[in-house]
This record gives C-alpha cells, sequence and structure tokens, in this order.
C-alpha cells in the first residue's frame, strides 16, 4: 500500500497541470476594426509549448483597478475569477511573444471590454493551452468555416497545412474590412461574406457550404462558430455527406443569448 501510495503521489505530481500564468501586455492594437490583437511578452512566457497554435486557453479577467500584486495573490489562493476561452493565434519563441485575437463587441462581455481596454502594462490570468484541434492532414480536400470567434483557429489550421492542400474557407464577418492576412495554401479558394448583426441568426454559412460541388476522396473540416449554425452544418456534414467522426473538427464557440458559462451548460445538457 505504501509503494502504491508513493507511486500515486509521482504520477500526480508529474501529470499536474502548471498553475495560472500573469502574462504581461506588451501590445494592443485593432487588427481589423473588429478584432483587437493582444501580444503578452515576458518572462512568464518561459517554458510555454511551442507548436500550440490553434490550441484553446483559459484567459482570467482580473476586477476593474485590481493591481496586479492583489490579483497574483488571489490566482495562487485559488481564486479565479471570471474566465473566457480564448484561441493562441501565434507563439514566437525566441522573442517569448504570443498573440491572442479578440472579438471587439463593446462592453458587453468582460473579456472584450478587458481587450478594448488593454494597454502595455495590462495584465491578464492565462491557463493552458491545449494542443492544437487539427493535429494531422491526411485529406484530398479541406473545409474550413468560422465566424468571428473561430477565426483564429481557422486561420492557424490553414497555416499548418501542407503547402500543396486544396480546399474551401468560408469566413462570415462583421465587416468586409475585418478580411485578414491568413498564410492559406495557394490551393485554398478563400471566400468572406458579412453578416453585420452577429445577434441575429445567419443561414449563410450552411447555404454556401450545402452548395459546394463536393469533392471526390478524403475531406476534414476545421469549422467553428455559433452553436445554431454549428447544429446544422455537422448534421449535414455526418449524414449528407459522410464524413468521417476522425476527420471532422465542427465544435459550437457561442450561442446567441448565452453567455460562456451559460453555453458551457447548455452543451453539456446536449450531450
Amino acid at each position: 500500500m505504501a509503494l502504491q501510495s508513493t507511486l500515486q503521489k509521482i504520477a500526480n505530481k508529474v501529470t499536474k497541470r502548471a498553475g495560472p500564468r500573469v502574462l504581461s501586455v506588451k501590445k494592443a492594437y485593432y487588427l481589423t476594426p473588429n478584432m483587437i490583437r493582444i501580444t503578452f511578452a515576458g518572462p512568464e512566457l518561459e517554458g510555454f509549448p511551442t507548436g500550440c497554435e490553434g490550441g484553446n486557453c483559459k484567459l482570467i479577467i482580473p476586477e476593474p483597478y485590481e493591481t496586479k500584486d492583489l490579483f497574483t495573490n488571489r490566482l495562487e489562493n485559488g481564486d479565479r475569477s471570471v474566465r473566457r476561452t480564448y484561441t493562441v493565434r501565434h507563439y514566437r519563441k525566441d522573442a517569448q511573444e504570443l498573440d491572442i485575437d479578440f472579438v471587439a463587441h463593446g462592453d458587453n462581455g468582460p473579456a472584450s471590454r478587458w481587450a478594448m481596454n488593454a494597454r502595455e502594462g495590462s495584465f491578464i490570468g492565462f491557463a493552458g493551452p491545449s494542443g492544437p484541434k487539427v493535429t494531422h492532414f491526411e485529406a484530398d480536400w479541406y473545409l474550413v468555416a468560422a465566424d468571428p470567434s473561430a477565426i483564429p483557429v481557422a486561420a492557424a489550421t490553414l497555416e499548418a497545412m501542407p503547402r500543396d492542400a486544396k480546399g474551401v474557407a468560408l469566413f462570415e464577418v462583421t465587416s468586409l474590412d475585418d478580411k485578414q492576412e491568413i498564410n492559406a495554401p495557394d490551393g485554398i479558394d478563400i471566400h468572406w461574406i458579412e453578416h453585420t448583426d452577429p445577434s441575429k441568426n445567419s443561414n449563410a454559412q450552411n447555404k454556401f457550404i450545402r452548395s459546394l460541388d463536393w469533392p471526390e476522396g478524403r475531406v476534414q473540416t476545421c469549422i467553428a462558430g455559433e452553436s445554431h449554425v454549428i447544429r446544422s452544418l455537422r448534421a449535414f456534414l455526418q449524414h449528407d455527406r459522410q464524413v468521417a467522426k476522425k476527420d471532422l473538427y465542427i465544435s459550437g464557440y457561442w450561442k446567441i443569448g448565452l453567455i460562456e458559462d451559460e453555453h458551457q451548460a447548455f452543451k453539456r445538457a446536449e450531450g
């Protein structure tokens, strides 16, 4: 029993995740009219894993006017306050710089509010990251689709693809001024469509994807966004197009009318 207990303690120590980091802002700017890019930098990123672009992380939002010391003490004592899920966009190991993109939707959410007010020296808690959402590229053809919340994971997936990859990428944005430069393979046909009011349901992605001339061969997807859209696309891809489960990354990142905690509870209830 003593040996088993010792081995269990060792296993727990090895597998235990590191505690949250407190990251400092190096630069904050509008990448597009409705997307803010925050670059974090500093020794707190020592040991950060490479190759995690497209992986998710948890951001822990400090209280307004809270000092960095007080916030750090709260995290160390297990008080994590408001947490939101985001995506690693870039990590540059040599410079110890991390980019995370935020949809700018005013003061309606704590993360957006924090990002809109972020300046050099601002700070935030960070837990994670996970690995990339798409880890293998073996298809004859790729289908990528995203609304603003999922542009980072879709863009990171496109940039990780083999340079001879072929397929279609569809981005639904609030304004066509929100187009971004993405280092996608030349064989990926990129489309941008405008949906000016994200608080209302959109059927544009469904119409576009269902109207595609479906290719022969193996298809892989990277699709994420609003849950109503995702539910319909998942049914189409799984049942109508018979895309293999192992080749299907499709995820609801948010739901109209719900904050993240409510959306996560909704997803759990759906199973």
